[in-house]
């Protein structure tokens, strides 16, 4: 590692470590996790992911895009059907998503269109891995769940680009772009795992992760994560390749 790619990933690990600067808009956040924390009544749940129309039908449309591959039904049609049917596990990863593509899409150029290219690629991803349970009925996994891990597969990406791009707009100096291809390249796993523990997602998320890029195995045949690398794999994505 050069000097100027070790200065910009410290300041790029730091800033990852901040939340807030990261994510954005933590008034929701912040409070569903609580109660989802607090198990309590689902109406908690469904009160404060109502108090912002958007990511309420963001939900409504996350929990019947499963169902659209034949993979769950019937199809939900209000928004308790959806949040009831997903659990709370997924309610909070569909949120964070949400809250971090919102975020990304405030980025300037030409960080916006690096990120949403990664964006597009979880998109793809996610789509194929539910695709995929069709053809097995014997994998007993839950297709949300495989959903809300896929929408995480280049999670260290785009929380790295999203990163250097405050450096470069906080700093007198501009670095290049190519800088933070390299740490991409090169320390990718570091920034991911950093990531996941700075922005304090869930263990099972971070464990099927790992589990999805062979940096971790189980003999649990119904791994979401294990759904997951299979298609990793087939678009040569793997932090550790097979």
């Amino acid at each position: 590692m050069t000097d100027l790619e070790q200065q910009v990933f410290t300041q790029v690990r730091a800033i990852i470590a901040n939340e807030e600067q990261v994510i954005g808009r933590r008034g929701i956040l912040i409070p569903l996790k609580k109660a989802i924390l607090a198990e309590g009544d689902i109406r908690n749940v469904i009160d404060i992911i109502s108090s912002d129309p958007a990511l309420a039908a963001h939900m409504l449309m996350r929990s019947n895009s499963a169902q659209a591959s034949g993979v769950v039904s019937p199809k939900s049609r209000s928004l308790k059907d959806a949040l009831i049917r997903l659990g709370q596990v997924n309610i909070y990863r569909y949120a964070f998503t949400f809250y971090l593509k919102e975020r990304l899409d405030e980025l300037p150029q030409p960080y916006k269109k690096l990120v949403q290219g990664y964006w597009k690629l979880t998109e793809n991803i996610a789509t194929d891995a539910v695709d995929s349970l069709v053809d097995m009925p014997d994998v007993e996994v839950d297709p949300d769940e495989v959903q809300t891990l896929a929408l995480f597969s280049v999670f260290g990406q785009i929380i790295a680009l999203t990163a250097f791009a405050y450096l470069n707009a906080s700093s007198e100096q501009s670095f290049p772009l190519s800088v933070i291809k390299s740490l991409i390249d090169n320390q990718q796993q570091t920034l991911t795992i950093e990531a996941f523990e700075a922005l304090d997602l869930d263990q099972d998320l971070r464990q099927e992760f790992m589990i999805a890029h062979n940096l971790r195995q189980t003999r649990n045949p119904n791994s979401s994560g294990l759904v997951l690398r299979r298609v990793l794999s087939m678009r040569g994505l793997l932090l550790n390749p097979l």
